[in-house]
């Protein structure tokens, strides 16, 4: 049986009215639908490390790859939401909280892709698990702000609202960018504002200070999320001599949830 991992984890990294998507993958051998012993307490654990108050919803899908007919396919994937089910119940979830429980049959491949076949196809044999959270408390902390003001002082923090990044991952999203847009806006407006661009990351292990970025492979994520924002700002005509960007892993905690610390935010430093 395969190994269970995540395949994905977006996550909203604003810190005010966040909306947030959790999203993890159950892998299955060909046209197999029972999870092993270490799946099963895989998938319990995912639930039981997420804050219950704040699970809105669940949704399950299933999917296979793309051999076989269309009917059998949609049986197997239907097949494969119901084990993940069952194993929630079993687990004590509430059947009410699981709104959706759909066998989506096959995930079709493009007929120009050849390249590690087997393995794209194993990828689609898997049925993904998605936790709808509700939106975090709001939380007011002097000198904290979610967008440029025409008065700051140094040290004041701006955190930057619906930078979202995918997990492990230092790309920019399409959200990220309409974000920055602004931002950069009104850094045009206030041209003697200079800044540290900060970036943090939670989860770690206690003796890991930083993440794996998954692009470089190396211990750097938060660092190189910052050093995207810089970069994303210098092409919107952002001044370089304005700017310094930094990565500090997990050692700014806010103090009020991991939810807070997946961040970028912007440090006034000269006003």
């Amino acid at each position: 049986m395969r190994q269970f991992f995540p395949v994905l984890l977006l996550l909203s990294y604003s810190w005010l009215y966040a909306q947030e998507e959790v999203v993890q993958s159950v892998y299955f051998e060909t046209n197999k639908f029972n999870l092993d012993e270490k799946q099963g307490t895989a998938v319990v654990d995912f639930i039981k490390n997420t804050d219950s108050t704040r699970i809105e919803s669940i949704e399950i899908f299933g999917y296979t790859d793309d051999v076989g007919k269309d009917a059998y396919n949609f049986k197997l994937s239907t097949n494969r939401a119901n084990t993940i089910k069952e194993k929630l119940m079993q687990s004590g979830i509430k059947n009410k909280i699981i709104v959706t429980i759909e066998g989506k049959g096959r995930i079709l491949i493009d007929d120009d892709i050849v390249e590690n076949l087997p393995e794209r196809r194993s990828k689609n044999r898997r049925v993904d698990l998605v936790l709808n959270l509700k939106p975090l408390p709001k939380i007011e902390l002097p000198g904290f702000y979610t967008s440029i003001q025409n008065k700051h002082m140094i040290g004041d923090h701006i955190y930057l609202e619906n930078l979202l990044f995918e997990r492990g991952s230092s790309k920019l999203t399409f959200q990220a960018k309409t974000q920055l847009d602004k931002i950069a806006k009104l850094l045009l407006k206030y041209r003697k504002l200079e800044f540290e661009i900060q970036g943090h990351v939670c989860c770690t292990p206690p003796y890991q200070k930083e993440a794996i970025d998954r692009e470089t492979r190396k211990r750097n994520l938060s660092s190189n999320r910052a050093e995207s924002v810089f970069k994303y700002l210098v092409f919107k005509k952002i001044d370089k001599k304005r700017m310094t960007y930094k990565g500090y892993g997990n050692s700014v905690p806010l103090g009020k949830g991991s939810e807070y610390d997946r961040r970028v935010e912007l440090v006034i430093t000269k006003i």
